[in-house]
């Protein structure tokens, strides 16, 4: 799957040890940054040939590409362990609980999908009881949600999983706020408790918390497979390729990760998971494991070739050197599935009018 992508045949050589064995002098390097860029993934891509000590060995041009890309990978960790301390401090003084979700999480952790991560936004999670406290805690020290319309408040504060973003007027930084990983409205009802009750403790940061690694893996496959949004889906697919090889695939912990995605209702989400990164990226994922997650999943086979055809299209790079056909229509299909999952049909349809009313009126939604 994704053959002809030079980006995922990168990625590919990286997990199987391969990397030092391409022709660095004739490679098509300015594909691989075009096609790397445009999916969020140069920084790590630069992070795999620094980390084996092959980047000397890229011709000079490309070579400063992927120099200047580790340095704002670096300047991005640092700035987003500086908005975690920050964030820390406004809701230590609240006596607010949080976990980390995500880039901010990969980077505090230290595990290896923060390898070369960029990401904007950070993610947190509170308890649905502290969050109007966590929400002016954060607000007296700076973080402000836009004026948004009465609408997309009613949106967020009643259907959503998250308040609208709040935004640092000194810093402009941004944070998502959340009180669980997906819309209470959804059919998958996975109980936030369930993720604070295996959370790992920050050292010396009591209330800072980041998901265990197996609940790390299950997020991430929900937040990538239920959502929606593939723009980034590939550097989403990278990650959950590193962190599967790190806490599962090197401790045989596949029975650990079906249980753990059945108890919490997620067990859809991370089928697509363990099945898309070892079509794309070769993870090393055992046939049987994916079998078994078929069936906890109760999927029929034309589901299981529905889901590879349409999968298969929108997480491609979409790149003018790798267009794929049908693309389109299949992250259209998915986005649409997206909010059938999220929302009731008296919800739905209501919402999906005026989100379609305002892209022809080029009016802006939340």
């Amino acid at each position: 799957m994704l053959d002809d992508h030079l980006v995922v045949r990168f990625l590919r050589h990286y997990g199987q040890g391969t990397l030092t064995s391409i022709d660095f002098s004739s490679y098509p390097w300015e594909i691989l940054i075009r096609q790397a860029r445009r999916t969020n993934l140069l920084s790590r891509c630069a992070f795999f040939l620094c980390e084996l000590e092959l980047l000397d060995k890229v011709p000079k041009q490309p070579r400063i590409h992927f120099i200047n890309s580790i340095k704002l990978s670096d300047a991005n960790a640092r700035s987003a362990k500086v908005e975690v301390k920050q964030i820390y401090k406004a809701l230590s003084k609240a006596k607010v609980d949080f976990v980390l979700l995500k880039g901010a999480a990969y980077v505090w952790a230290g595990n290896n999908a923060s390898k070369g991560r960029l990401f904007t936004d950070t993610d947190i999670l509170v308890a649905k009881e502290n969050l109007v406290i966590a929400e002016t805690a954060l607000a007296n020290s700076g973080w402000l949600t836009s004026s948004l319309d009465v609408y997309t408040q009613k949106f967020y504060r009643e259907w959503m999983h998250e308040i609208p973003p709040m935004t640092h007027l000194k810093r402009q930084t941004t944070i998502d706020v959340h009180h669980t990983i997906i819309p209470p409205t959804s059919r998958l009802k996975p109980k936030p408790i369930k993720f604070w009750q295996q959370a790992d403790a920050a050292e010396d940061m009591p209330g800072l918390y980041v998901l265990s690694p197996i609940d790390m893996i299950i997020h991430s496959a929900t937040h990538l497979f239920h959502e929606g949004e593939f723009e980034q889906g590939l550097r989403d697919i990278s990650d959950l390729d590193l962190l599967i090889r790190e806490a599962i695939a090197s401790q045989n912990g596949w029975d650990k990760l079906l249980h753990r995605a059945v108890e919490l209702d997620l067990v859809k989400p991370v089928y697509y998971a363990l099945n898309f990164t070892k079509k794309i990226l070769d993870a090393p994922i055992p046939e049987d494991v994916i079998n078994r997650a078929i069936f906890q999943a109760k999927m029929s086979k034309f589901d299981v070739k529905l889901m590879d055809v349409l999968y298969g299209r929108a997480l491609a790079t979409n790149h003018v050197t790798n267009k794929m056909k049908g693309q389109g229509v299949a992250r259209w299909f998915l986005y649409i599935r997206s909010h059938w999952l999220k929302m009731p049909v008296h919800l739905l349809f209501p919402h999906l009018f005026r989100k379609s009313w305002l892209n022809l009126t080029g009016q802006k939604d939340h």
